[in-house]
């Protein structure tokens, strides 16, 4: 035992080992984590499409590099403060979307409960509030008349019910179907549900961005994926031709849901802050379109 430990300590002797401190590793973990979120960052947006251009350039600019095209070269050094600002602008929604991300973090919410302790109480859907909302959302669908109705999350969208008409009432089916009653003041628009109330009517919301969204879809399909995009909301669209119940959540869009699968995706809002549910993807038009089994 003895001899072969010392064969080890000989064989080492010439082995250098670095001096390795807790804060090291710690640095190491840190950057590993920031890299592979950067990485499902690009991969889960359209960042990865771009990023496959940025290539393209690159690629060009070291081929003038190696063939001495020193006019080519002058212009993209000149260009560089331009196109790093180009591409903040480009990247816009998804950095927004991934501060915003971090922003909902355990800790994050953790912490600052701990210095409001008003906002400790937790706020989500009523079991009457999903009632009402399943109930409003099959008779529109029977009806044909069109909806578009938001639930606030842990986002605010205040900026978005100052576009509307104040409205702070009790959610019930009556309410609701007289809101979106064809030819009403207030039946244009999204309707805006935050703490169990309908805070607002006629609010405008921001469209999508997403070129490869089918064609068929309108501007309320448009409209309830894009506050999905921005914000953690959740959002109930009725469709006014064909009566069909969608529902935009963190930028996927479940079509075609009946009454139990509108309660199961309120329900998963209703219990968890940040629930992934199990989905079923289905590609459809180019975009990964989420659908409901029935």
């Amino acid at each position: 035992m003895k001899a072969i430990w010392t064969f080890i300590q000989t064989y080492l002797e010439g082995v250098y080992f670095p001096d390795i401190k807790w804060a090291d590793v710690l640095d190491i973990l840190i950057i590993a984590y920031i890299l592979y979120h950067l990485f499902l960052w690009i991969k889960t947006s359209r960042a990865m499409t771009l990023l496959k251009g940025i290539l393209v350039v690159a690629v060009f600019l070291a081929f003038a590099s190696i063939c001495k095209l020193n006019t080519i070269l002058f212009i993209a050094k000149n260009l560089i403060n331009v196109i790093l600002l180009a591409l903040v602008i480009l990247f816009q929604p998804e950095l927004r979307r991934a501060l915003d991300e971090l922003g909902r973090r355990n800790i994050l919410s953790r912490f600052f409960k701990s210095i409001n302790p008003k906002n400790n109480v937790e706020k989500s859907l009523s079991d009457k509030t999903i009632y009402e909302l399943v109930k409003t959302s099959m008779q529109l669908s029977k009806d044909k008349t069109g909806a578009l109705i938001v639930l606030e999350h842990d986002t605010p969208l205040g900026e978005y019910i100052n576009t509307g008409i104040s409205i702070d009432a009790v959610v019930t089916q009556q309410l609701l179907r007289n809101i979106f009653e064809k030819n009403t003041p207030l039946h244009d628009g999204a309707v805006i549900i935050k703490d169990n109330r309908v805070i607002a009517a006629t609010c405008y919301l921001p469209l999508t961005d997403n070129g490869s969204l089918e064609k068929n879809l309108g501007t309320r399909h448009r409209a309830g994926l894009g506050i999905s995009e921005v914000t953690d909301s959740m959002t109930i669209i009725v469709s006014e031709e064909t009566g069909e119940v969608s529902i935009a959540y963190r930028g996927q869009l479940y079509k075609n849901l009946d009454e139990d699968g509108i309660r199961r995706k309120l329900s998963k809002l209703q219990k968890s802050r940040d629930d992934r549910p199990s989905r079923k993807r289905i590609k459809k038009g180019g975009l990964q379109l989420e659908q409901e089994k029935k």
